[in-house]
Order: C-alpha cells, then structure tokens, then sequence
C-alpha cells in the first residue's frame, strides 16, 4: 500500500529521481546463493521502480547500472553483468516502449563490446508514441567523466570560434554534460546502507536531496520509493536562500 499521501500535489514530488542501486551482491550472498543471483533479482527491482515512477507521474529516473570503476570487479562478475545487461535490453525494451518509457544511455561506451553498443542504439531508436518517462541508464558512467567531457565540449566550441570564452557560466557549461536537456536532478537515491555518492552526477547533485537507505536492491520496490518521496515532500528547500523561517541554513 502507498504512503504517499493523496493530498501531496505533484509539485511536491520531485522532477527527476536517480537511483544507486547498490546491495545485489549482498542480497545474494546472505541467501547462500552466487552474486550473480543478486544481480538477476535486482533486474525486478527496476522493473518496479519504472512501474512507480509512471504512476507517481514523475517524468525522469536515471539509474546507475555500471559505473567507470566497476571494471575493477573480479572478471567473472562483470562478464555476467554484460550478459545480463545484453538480456535485459532484448527482453524489456518492447514493454518499456510500450509502455511510454523512453531510454537513453550515459557513460563512455567505447569500453563496451559492439553487440552491447549496437544494442544500446537499437533501444534509443525506439522513441514511444508519447513519452511518459524518460529513463537513462548510466553505464561505464561516473561523474567525473562527465564533467572532464563537458569541459572538452566547451572547448572545442571556443577553439572552433563558436563560443566566447569570457561567456562561459554555469548554465553554459550545464549544457554540455549528459543530462542537459532534461529536468534538474531533484532526489538521489541510494540503497544498500552506504552514505556516498560514489562519482554518480556530481555536477548534477550541487541541489539535489540526498536519500540513504540500508534497503538491499533486490528489496527495493514501490513502497521504499514512497518512503523517499514522503520524505522529500516534507523538505523545505533553500537552494542556498534563506527558508520560509528566515533563516538562511546552514
């Protein structure tokens, strides 16, 4: 049952949510059953979080699938995310589609195979009739990385005389990263009990909500996701302004 209360109006519920799908492994291994269980059963969870997103009408999520520095995982692990993520992409894109979801991929994808990027441009390819949710998918994604390929962005723009130097501000720069064109991050995600955003969207995070939960992935389902927008809805937030109290915060 959700604990969003009805009376909550949708412009308290945020714009664009993303998510750090962080525990399958642990999730599996407190079952007795090999990682690569956890990573199956996590695919579930984003499944229902779609599901929840379209019908709390919240128009952006952006999940972190595979980060820059998840190579560092032992061989067999990342092979079975890549299978994974190869199956997942065949097997849900029709529903997504369907369904009014709209994907895109951020993150450097020439360190994928080129059955994985083929892929990967076969699902953007296929626009909804009408877009319900945009859903992107961070892969070989981190934060960092999007802002160093911003800067080179910006300036390639200034060396081909395209953009004066002296421009140059924050919003100029905004629209050179990966997410630009969509609404301002408004609430991060993270499950699995740890308390760091590890290199995800960090250029989008400057005035984002932080949630934490010590909810395992593959737990994850609609109602931890109420549970983070309640929360949200009752936050007051400044933007570095001063609050409805006068204060300033801190």
């Amino acid at each position: 049952m959700s604990i969003i209360d009805p009376a909550i109006a949708v412009q308290r519920l945020p714009r664009h949510v993303a998510i750090v799908m962080d525990g399958n492994g642990r999730w599996a291994e407190a079952r007795h059953r090999p990682r690569s269980f956890g990573h199956h059963e996590g695919v579930k969870a984003v499944r229902a979080s779609v599901e929840a997103c379209i019908r709390r009408h919240i128009p952006t999520l952006t999940l972190f699938a595979f980060s820059s520095e998840n190579w560092k995982r032992p061989e067999e692990e990342v092979g079975t995310l890549m299978e994974l993520f190869m199956k997942a992409m065949d097997r849900e894109v029709d529903e997504l589609v369907a369904n009014g979801v709209s994907l895109r991929f951020i993150g450097e994808r020439a360190a994928f195979a080129a059955p994985i990027r083929e892929r990967m441009d076969r699902c953007e390819e296929r626009a909804p009739a009408s877009t319900r949710l945009q859903l992107n998918i961070a892969a070989n994604y981190g934060g960092r990385w999007d802002i160093v390929q911003a800067a080179r962005g910006v300036a390639r723009a200034v060396a081909a005389g395209e953009l004066d130097a002296a421009r140059i501000d924050e919003s100029v720069f905004d629209a050179y990263t990966c997410l630009a064109d969509l609404p301002p991050l408004d609430l991060f995600i993270r499950t699995g009990g740890e308390t760091r955003v590890s290199n995800f969207l960090l250029w989008q995070l400057a005035y984002a909500e932080l949630w934490f939960s010590d909810v395992l992935w593959p737990d994850f389902d609609a109602g931890t996701l109420d549970a983070a927008l309640a929360d949200y809805a009752r936050r007051e937030r400044r933007f570095g302004g001063r609050g409805a109290s006068g204060g300033a915060g801190a």
